[in-house]
């Protein structure tokens, strides 16, 4: 069963800069897409970036420019950095990862892991 492990979050003033780790098991990593994802309290998980298993990327709107997601096969290991922070973007940051491309973008997956706080304050 694949299981994914988010860290890296923490608190950061606005501006700053936070580099989020999430490390897969329970599969062959290289054929799965992954993607990493947000929920502020009250507000619906929305996408924030996805990986393909070919290192094709893609990010939401609000993010561009300022965000990267990578991926490091040879770890299992996916990253986002995300740079000049805004406290809006104070939310849990979950990754989860899928073979299909259209679980990726509907976000449906089965299950999630526990995630990693970002809050962003001065």
């Amino acid at each position: 069963q694949v299981q994914l492990v988010e860290s890296g979050g923490g608190l950061v003033q606005p501006g700053g800069s936070l580099r989020l780790s999430c490390v897969f098991s329970g599969g062959i990593y290289s054929l799965f897409h992954v993607g990493w994802f947000r929920q502020a309290p009250g507000k619906k998980r929305e996408t924030v970036a996805a990986i393909t298993t070919d290192g094709t990327t893609n990010y939401a709107d609000s993010v561009k420019g300022r965000f990267t997601i990578s991926r490091d096969n040879a770890k299992s290991t996916a990253y986002l950095q995300m740079n000049s922070l805004k406290p809006e973007e104070t939310a849990g940051y979950y990754c989860n990862a899928d073979r299909s491309l259209l679980t990726l973008v509907s976000g449906d997956f089965e299950s999630w892991g526990q995630g990693t706080q970002v809050t962003v304050s001065a």
